[in-house]
């Protein structure tokens, strides 16, 4: 970012050139303008988020304990209020991302209205998301960088040269809130040319980093649900390769693309894989195709489908849908077998959609990956759909019984149970779950932590205890004592919702425009004022 002071040099140096015609416009105030803008497009935040994903991903390599995170937000204002938490909290946004969640768009922003997480919502609304969390987060960018120009002319006004320096330094070396995004292009909504197409929409809002699943587009379904069908690698390697090259005719050549396996939990293919000879990739793909060997032609019945499988004749088993079944027991087999192929196949970083959070589980698999791969990283979905309580207390109750230690105080399947929450077994179970994402960066490879969906589950929980309150006897204290008391005390930047929406950004602008004429928001009688 220019220096503010490089910028108002130069912007005098424009009016000047322009021989009386701009004497209007005041250099300090556009060079403001300009420091307040840092992105101009989509592009340059993808350019921008992506060198710094790929550093990132550098840093892990060399120590797995500077993992990173994000949390999936379906709205640019719970985007935007993140990172300024973040920022507040912990001084700065390194090493923390946003995630876009497709199940959220689905879920919270197809004009059908609430669709179940299978890719019937427009496809459109995937990239119109991404536009809309960085506009919100410039504008956070914004709304801070005014405070401190605002600051900045006070301190100008009352003679305080030092305070004036320290405050053009903080603007200068001020950290945006603009931070990568990973974001979720299901199973590309088509064929790989459909793909490509919504890639460059994405790539062109603002996406450094797209995450793309192995399932069959048509049939996709959510990584907790049943019924996942998977393409053949030929397939889903021709959709890396889409995006690929979006990222490339759009010069961002640091891109970042996710490959998602749902192997582990996909009983089912569409189709048949393309095999020239034994042991080949799409060989290799067939072999955990569930059939019947046959001895003859008399074996095979009108419509049934035969493939030579390790050298001998196979009947696979095909559904009345016309899907095709894999062997019971396959999916971990294939699960890797995805992934490298994916990591060799141009895909930078890994998705295993996992049913429960089990750090061994995930190790066993990404130990298998890198004795081929041994750079393979993961993002991982520390997903809402499981239920952490119960699946960390069975885990510890497992090993307490594997290490001989008595557990007959506790019913394995009720551990759920409240009665249990003050036991020493649940307390062991909260820090291993407190520890989980330490643990499983450095045991199983995750460099990128995420929560799909958490804001979807805030948005309703928050939402049902002002209700139950303000509806309630509670009434208008509900609010006071539950919202805004907390947010005064807490320093939530929203308790002035006109400041935070730009009303200071736009009286500020309104003074650049109109001079002296200006007709303000921001007087006396404005009520924010009330809250200092």
């Amino acid at each position: 970012m220019a220096a503010f002071n490089d910028e108002l040099k130069t912007l005098a140096q424009l009016r000047e050139a322009q021989r009386g015609k701009w004497d209007n416009i005041d250099p300090e105030h556009a060079a403001r303008m300009r420091v307040q803008n840092r992105f101009h497009t989509g592009l340059d935040i993808a350019r921008y988020t992506a060198k710094i994903m790929r550093e990132d991903m550098a840093a892990y390599d060399a120590d797995s304990a500077q993992y990173t995170q994000s949390l999936g937000c379906w709205h640019g204002f719970i985007g935007q209020q993140k990172l300024i938490s973040i920022k507040k909290h912990f001084g700065t946004t390194k090493r923390r991302y946003l995630y876009l969640s497709g199940w959220m768009v689905a879920a919270l922003r197809s004009e059908f209205g609430p669709l179940p997480d299978q890719s019937m919502h427009e496809k459109t609304s995937v990239p119109a998301l991404i536009e809309e969390l960085y506009t919100f987060l410039r504008q956070a960018d914004t709304w801070e960088l005014n405070h401190l120009f605002r600051d900045l002319e006070e301190a100008k006004k009352a003679g305080d040269q030092a305070k004036a320096d320290e405050l053009v330094a903080r603007i200068d070396n001020h950290e945006t809130h603009v931070v990568p995004i990973i974001a979720d292009i299901d199973a590309g909504f088509g064929n790989a040319e459909a793909t490509y197409l919504l890639a460059k929409k994405m790539i062109e809002a603002g996406a450094c980093c797209i995450q793309i699943e192995n399932q069959v587009s048509d049939e996709k379904q959510c990584g907790h649900q049943d019924g996942k069908v998977t393409v053949p690698h030929e397939d889903f390697i021709a959709k890396i390769n889409a995006v690929r090259y979006a990222f490339l005719e759009l010069g961002v050549e640091d891109g970042v693309i996710v490959a998602r396996t749902d192997s582990l939990g996909a009983g089912l293919t569409q189709k048949i894989a393309v095999t020239n000879e034994p042991g080949d990739l799409g060989d290799q793909y067939n072999s955990y195709l569930d059939g019947d060997e046959i001895t003859s032609a008399a074996d095979i019945d009108n419509g049934d489908v035969v493939i030579k499988q390790n050298g001998k004749l196979v009947k696979v088993k095909r559904l009345a849908s016309g899907l095709y079944q894999f062997k019971p027991g396959t999916g971990e087999d294939r699960v890797v077998l995805d992934c490298i192929t994916s990591l060799q196949n141009g895909a930078d970083l890994l998705w295993i959609e996992t049913e429960k959070p089990h750090v061994g589980q995930i190790a066993g698999m990404v130990n298998r990956i890198r004795e081929v791969c041994p750079d393979a990283k993961l993002v991982y979905n520390n997903s809402p759909s499981f239920n952490w309580t119960l699946n960390f207390r069975q885990q510890v109750f497992d090993a307490w019984e594997a290490e001989g230690r008595d557990v007959s105080a506790y019913d394995r399947a009720d551990l759920m149970n409240a009665k249990y929450d003050d036991t020493e077994l649940a307390a062991q179970a909260d820090e291993w779950t407190r520890n989980f994402q330490r643990d499983a960066s450095r045991e199983a490879g995750i460099f990128h932590h995420l929560i799909t969906l958490p804001t979807y589950h805030t948005a309703a929980l928050s939402t049902d205890n002002l209700a139950k309150g303000y509806f309630g006897d509670e009434g208008m204290l509900a609010y006071v004592a539950g919202v805004q008391r907390r947010e005064i005390r807490e320093g939530i930047a929203t308790v002035k919702h006109q400041d935070m929406a730009g009303s200071n950004i736009g009286d500020d602008h309104k003074e650049f425009f109109h001079g002296e004429a200006a007709l303000k928001a921001g007087g006396k009688d404005n009520t924010m004022n009330q809250f200092g």
